[in-house]
């Protein structure tokens, strides 16, 4: 009989060692901190039972800062839902919009253009107004158009990161263009759930101004 045919046997009897608890004192093992010193089976299980407990109360503390953090992003999004309903205008929605990413999201740089709109006159080009209709979710990761960064003004060169949020009517009317100087904070894979939300609120809000 070699090892696996007793790791075999044990996990076809898992009650083995119950009927055979004189075991656990003298079956040894390595130390999973100090490989030289030998614990017994008993003991070897209470610290895969304490890293056990460990990684659990790790997980938790993430789940409980999520949700920290989730909490406070959606009371942002509501007062900012509120202050849009108060805007009276389309130059209020904007300096809403602006204002509140900056101060209360800590957004540095944003950029808001539409072109949808009665009257409006946007510098984006028709082939970057069809690649922005064309995003079913919002684009987060490395700038990587030149015409959009100029969006930015003098701040452009400064953009290492950006989250585009097409404005929709049916058709995209318009992008709210969020930048940072940091190149992780919009990243390829974050979600964008909250992004979404944003250019629901915002379009609604524009296209009101609008009527």
């Amino acid at each position: 009989m070699n090892a696996d045919d007793v790791a075999r046997y044990l996990r076809d009897n898992p009650d083995f060692l119950a009927q055979h608890g004189e075991l656990f004192t003298r079956l040894t093992v390595p130390h999973p901190q100090h490989g030289g010193q030998a614990i017994s089976l008993a003991e070897r299980q209470l610290h895969a039972l304490r890293d056990k407990i460990r990684q659990l109360e790790q997980k938790l503390a993430e789940l409980i800062r999520f949700g920290e953090e989730n909490d406070d992003i959606s009371a942002k999004v509501h007062r900012l839902a509120l202050a849009l309903m108060e805007a009276g205008s389309t130059d209020a929605v904007r300096r809403v919009l602006v204002g509140s990413l900056q101060e209360d999201f800590s957004v540095p740089y944003v950029a808001l253009e539409t072109w949808g709109l009665d009257g409006d006159a946007s510098s984006l080009g028709e082939p970057l107004r069809r690649q922005l209709d064309a995003l079913r979710n919002p684009y987060c990761g490395a700038p990587e158009n030149m015409e959009l960064l100029a969006c930015f003004g003098e701040v452009a060169p400064h953009v290492r990161s950006v989250a585009l949020i097409p404005l929709r009517r049916g058709a995209a009317f318009g992008v709210l263009a969020l930048g940072s100087a940091e190149a992780e904070r919009f990243y390829a894979d974050m979600g964008t759930l909250y992004l979404s939300r944003l250019g629901d609120l915002a379009a609604a809000a524009l296209s009101t101004g609008r009527a």
